[in-house]
């Protein structure tokens, strides 16, 4: 079992920055792939960004590239999602997610674990 906290949402003007982190509380918590979704009001929860236990790698999602970072503190049990020149577009609850299957966190955007979201809003 892996229990998910995210903070560090907020309201931030476009082309500002955030970071939010997700506290993974589970012994088990270093085998699990990290995921970062959001959904906005109206729109299906979709993937943003993901990190792989085993090797480092990570996806994103296009529109995010070059702009959001994924990173994990493994002695802190935490994963980060670097935000920076962000977008009114961006604007919705993000959550983060946990799963022993890296794929299916950017393949079929789903996780076995989910936090319980944080509210970023950017103003233009």
């Amino acid at each position: 079992q892996v229990q998910l906290v995210e903070s560090g949402g907020g309201v931030v003007q476009a082309g500002g920055s955030l970071r939010l982190s997700c506290a993974a509380d589970g012994r088990t918590f270093s085998r699990y792939s990290m995921g970062w979704f959001r959904q906005a009001p109206g729109k299906e929860r979709e993937f943003v960004a993901a990190l792989s236990w085993s090797d480092g790698s990570t996806h994103y999602k296009d529109s995010v590239k070059g702009r959001f970072t994924i990173s994990r503190d493994y002695v802190k049990n935490t994963v980060y999602l670097q935000m920076a020149n962000l977008k009114p577009e961006d604007t919705a609850v993000y959550y983060c997610g946990a799963d022993l299957i890296y794929g299916k966190l950017y393949g079929l955007g789903s996780a076995d674990y989910w936090g319980q979201g944080t509210q970023v809003t950017v103003s233009s």
